[in-house]
């Protein structure tokens, strides 16, 4: 959905509809911080598969990662739509931005804060349970040399 939604819109925002820029900019944003979301629950899936091993059972695992996956973004858009829904916009009808026509965020604090921050903030999670994952990977595979220099001798 977020390759469809970025491929269509600059073609939605060349209707000059401001309710449709602002509903793209918003499925964009949306879509964006899904995929990032997702990404960060698969760490964490790596993580339960790699490191915890046995005894990991969650309850309605799929369901939580959903209500996660989908509902991290939303919140960070709703709080966007509800402090000003005009943070949301085409940036070609104001003087002071010369770029196609791109229905996006149009402040940068805000795009600053509710993007890249958020996917900063991901990208240091998903660091941090691959720092563990290879830990973990690292002490098995010594774990299993000395075993078998031991049977060896």
């Amino acid at each position: 959905m977020l390759n469809m939604t970025f491929l269509t819109n600059s073609w939605l925002s060349s209707f000059n509809q401001p309710g449709l820029c602002i509903t793209v900019a918003v499925l964009l944003h949306y879509f964006l911080l899904a995929a990032f979301t997702w990404m960060s629950l698969e760490s964490v899936h790596f993580y339960l598969a790699l490191v915890k091993v046995f005894n990991v059972y969650v309850p309605k695992y799929i369901l939580k990662c959903c209500i996660a996956g989908w509902g991290m973004p939303a919140i960070v858009i709703t709080i966007v739509l509800i402090i000003n829904k005009d943070f949301y916009g085409n940036g070609s009808h104001s003087e002071s931005k010369s770029f196609s026509n791109f229905c996006w965020i149009q402040e940068n604090i805000v795009f600053y804060i509710s993007v890249v921050a958020y996917v900063f903030l991901i990208f240091l999670m998903n660091t941090a349970m691959f720092i563990t994952v290879l830990l973990q990977i690292h002490s098995v595979k010594s774990r299993t040399q000395k075993r078998s220099s031991f049977w060896k001798k």
